[in-house]
């Protein structure tokens, strides 16, 4: 298990400083992509923890944003965007001027965009993780392919398999405690969309996935 973080600790490092720069000391750019950057220069969960924020706000159920709740869920999770630039983001993914947006098409825009090869070693390493193909990753799922007892907190004592298998599934949740012990693609696709954005090379990011994850 910890070496699969260990492919992607560097990473995520270099991603969160190289979007701090850039936002810092790097020419204009669109609304979007500057709070895409935001995001991620808050690490690979940067995007999951937003998507988690919106929901928050989703009574309903209907995955549908107005604006106001557009722009509160943006400020709630303290990202520095001024009223105006929320207010082009808002109206670029409500390309139907209907006043509200789609909470789904709204992360495919921020996402860093995939090519199909990338796309696919995700979803190769996902559907490995998803045993039983419900569309959900559990400890269940991780139990059955993966063992802990080479894990120093294991050894040690200091954990237990189970505990170790849910810091795993936190990984992708987004943090700030907003934890269900579950991944969905989406989760697991947001996650890897931002380590892809700090990995130039096609080569590398096919190597490291299929590393991890015993491709």
């Amino acid at each position: 298990m910890s070496t699969t973080h260990n492919h992607h600790f560097g990473n995520i490092s270099r991603l969160m400083e190289e979007s701090r720069e850039t936002l810092a000391f790097g020419e204009e750019c669109n609304p979007l992509h500057r709070l895409r950057l935001l995001c991620l220069s808050r690490g690979a969960t940067g995007i999951i923890g937003l998507s988690r924020a919106f929901r928050s706000m989703d009574d309903d159920g209907s995955k549908m944003l107005n604006f106001e709740e557009f722009s509160r869920g943006i400020r709630d999770y303290g990202l520095n965007c001024s009223r105006e630039e929320i207010h082009a983001i808002f109206k670029k993914i409500d390309t139907d001027g209907s006043g509200s947006i789609n909470m789904t098409e709204f992360y495919v825009a921020l996402r860093p965009p995939l090519n199909g090869n990338r796309l696919d070693v995700i979803r190769k390493a996902f559907n490995k993780m998803d045993q039983t193909g419900d569309g959900v990753i559990t400890i269940a799922d991780l139990r059955s392919i993966y063992s802990v007892k080479e894990h120093p907190m294991y050894q040690s004592g200091q954990l237990t398999e189970d505990e170790i298998l849910t810091r795993f599934l936190h990984t992708f949740e987004g943090g700030q405690g907003n934890y269900d012990d579950k991944v969905t693609w989406e989760e697991f696709l947001n996650y890897y969309s931002a380590i892809s954005a700090s990995i130039d090379c096609d080569e590398y990011f096919d190597l490291m996935m299929k590393n991890a994850y015993r491709l």
